[in-house]
């Protein structure tokens, strides 16, 4: 797997927040979450590294 860093990203692109890897807009592979408030956004890559936590903090009304 090619590991990718961000450049210079722009306005509209987003960041994996574990790895760094910038997409244009949201690819629909890629998860998001709202962690402290926060909209965090995670590549297919590490949210498929990382499910079982991601699911764990679902609320039961999401199951």
């Amino acid at each position: 797997m090619d590991e990718q860093k961000p450049q210079h990203p722009a306005a509209e692109d987003r960041v994996c927040s574990r790895c760094g890897t910038v997409a244009e807009d949201v690819p629909p592979t890629w998860t998001c979450s709202v962690e402290n408030g926060v909209r965090r956004y995670y590549c297919e890559a590490c949210a498929r590294e990382n499910i079982r936590a991601i699911e764990g903090r679902l609320d039961s009304d999401w199951w």
